[in-house]
């Protein structure tokens, strides 16, 4: 037998002693016989992690580590942003809330909408939107896509062509589009998202929305067929900054011939909305510079989808405490000859 010992030094004179290729805590203690001789005699520690390793040291300690792995996922997986992109691994996302298709479910009907978000830095908004539309839609068995067409350029912020790039870029499986500010929630699951087929609907119409109570508003929340969108050609580049882009599209409505609808039946008012932007935190562009002042009143009877100009920098993918959505970066272009007011001086 090979074996060595350690003297270690206690009250009771211990020894580490490597016995049989293993190591043993043995204990030394005095004894007295009747004749009150000293007797010495071993003590063996046999503690679980002493000795060689077996089957069932290795199977506890791999349970130990399953349940490990398994708190691990359950703290990452939480409602962070998460970006799938191709430059890096993602983190584990949580399992998203699941949308049926028509063909499992025949009640969700074959349309699909495309839910164009124009955006710049409203982060905290988007927090809060994405999760929201996507449960109130999966409610009311609506199949859609979120789309967040972000502006990355230098310019002014652009509504009205940012909406004309999510129609450009929201794909062939989607057959109608909702044009919706980030910061406008629905509150009333009467609401109507489905398919507008007998013409535009206004969701957010001036009797209901917080905040814009005339009669030819359509912003806020609209939906359109892609067809009727086409008819419009879009929206009018030439507004940059905030507001009077929806006024104009107005008017495109009613020169292609087409009718809008409202809201029935919707009892809540002003409450059927809730509006979580702070103008106090992040301020509107509503300054007017140059020549805007008296173009923004005219209708653009050539702008639109034809001489939109623009240039995808990336496409994302992420999920918002599980909902899935696509953010579009976008640089806009501008003719400064022709609206130098998307260039602040």
């Amino acid at each position: 037998m090979n074996s060595s010992c350690q003297y270690l030094g206690n009250s009771n004179t211990a020894f580490l002693c490597n016995l049989q290729n293993g190591c043993h805590l043995l204990t030394l203690k005095m004894m007295y016989s009747s004749r009150r001789k000293p007797v010495l005699y071993f003590k063996e520690d046999r503690r679980f992690w002493s000795g060689k390793c077996t089957v069932y040291k290795l199977f506890g300690l791999c349970m130990v580590l399953v349940l490990v792995s398994l708190l691990w996922l359950q703290l990452s997986c939480t409602g962070d942003v998460r970006l799938i992109d191709d430059g890096g691994l993602p983190r584990q996302p949580c399992p998203p809330e699941r949308q049926a298709s028509a063909a499992e479910d025949p009640s969700w009907g074959p349309h699909k909408l495309a839910l164009l978000i124009p955006f710049r830095e409203r982060f905290e908004e988007l927090l809060v939107f994405v999760p929201f539309m996507h449960s109130f839609l999966n409610r009311k068995k609506i199949l859609h896509e979120i789309l967040v067409i972000n502006q990355v350029d230098h310019y002014r912020f652009n509504r009205a062509s940012l909406i004309n790039v999510g129609y450009m870029e929201s794909g062939n499986d989607t057959d109608y589009i909702a044009m919706h500010d980030v910061d406008l929630l629905p509150q009333n699951e009467a609401l109507d998202y489905g398919f507008p087929q007998e013409g535009p609907f206004h969701v957010a119409s001036p009797e209901l929305h917080p905040l814009y109570h005339y009669k030819t508003y359509v912003g806020g929340i609209l939906l359109l067929t892609k067809q009727h969108y086409h008819m419009c050609n879009g929206m009018s580049n030439r507004f940059w900054g905030w507001g009077r882009e929806d006024d104009e599209f107005y008017r495109r409505l009613r020169a292609a011939g087409l009718q809008l609808f409202r809201p029935n039946g919707i009892k809540t008012g002003y409450k059927t909305f809730h509006h979580i932007h702070d103008p106090a935190w992040r301020k509107r562009d509503q300054k007017r510079v140059a020549a805007q002042k008296q173009e923004q009143f005219k209708v653009d009877p050539e702008g639109g989808l034809t001489n939109l100009q623009y240039k995808v920098e990336s496409r994302q993918k992420l999920t918002i405490s599980g909902a899935p959505v696509t953010v579009i970066n976008t640089q806009l272009e501008c003719d400064t000859e022709k609206t130098p007011w998307c260039l602040l001086n």
